[in-house]
């Protein structure tokens, strides 16, 4: 199971900041005896898309400079000049942005591009365009931000991870207690704000 970690600093608890959160989140994924890892995230998206590119790339730099003893994979959210100068693992775009293919020529060897989606069609495109990834939701009532989308549901999240042949990760109301009815629908993993940024979660 794929585990992604989005940052939101303006729902951190009172006291908590981002880079906590975040090292957090690097310290749980631990190198696992004989190799491999164990706990924690797999991947984290910085996802503070009111910052201006300056303190967002000074914010993606020193996230990167903390202690990853696992290699959690960091990446940016909607900014791929950003994502690129500050040596991030990836960039992920939301819906309706340019193709992930314009980015591929610029971007460094094994650089993630991903794409939110809400519909099977929109998967089906996202592989089409050269996504390695997508995020499909809300799968669920999302806990931490309203949206006007409805939940797309189990039924709706089995149809979008059987339609591209790349990892799909559900979104939106994610918690420790569904994660895996999200896995037996098909979904390579699962991506949450509330569910890792608690400094007390459980994650699945």
């Amino acid at each position: 199971m794929l585990r992604c970690y989005i940052t939101d600093r303006h729902s951190l608890a009172p006291g908590d900041t981002l880079l906590d959160a975040i090292a957090r989140n690097l310290e749980r994924r631990r190198p696992a005896p004989g190799g491999g890892s164990s706990g924690g995230v797999d991947w984290i998206q910085i996802r503070e898309k009111d910052l201006p590119a300056r303190a967002l790339f000074d914010l993606t730099q020193r996230a990167l400079a903390l202690a990853n003893p696992a290699g959690v994979r960091i990446m940016v959210n909607t900014r791929a000049d950003v994502a690129i100068a500050a040596g991030a693992a990836g960039l992920h775009l939301p819906g309706r942005s340019p193709e992930p293919k314009r980015w591929r020529s610029i971007a460094p060897r094994g650089f993630l591009i991903g794409v939110s989606c809400h519909n099977v069609d929109s998967v089906r495109a996202a592989a089409a365009e050269g996504a390695d990834y997508v995020l499909f939701g809300p799968v669920f009532a999302p806990l931490s931000k309203t949206s006007e989308l409805l939940p797309r549901g189990l039924r709706g999240l089995e149809q979008a991870a059987h339609a591209a042949d790349i990892p799909v990760l559900a979104l939106g109301g994610i918690t420790a207690e569904n994660a895996r009815s999200c896995m037996d629908a098909g979904a390579h993993g699962i991506a949450a704000i509330s569910l890792f940024q608690q400094a007390d979660h459980a994650a699945p």
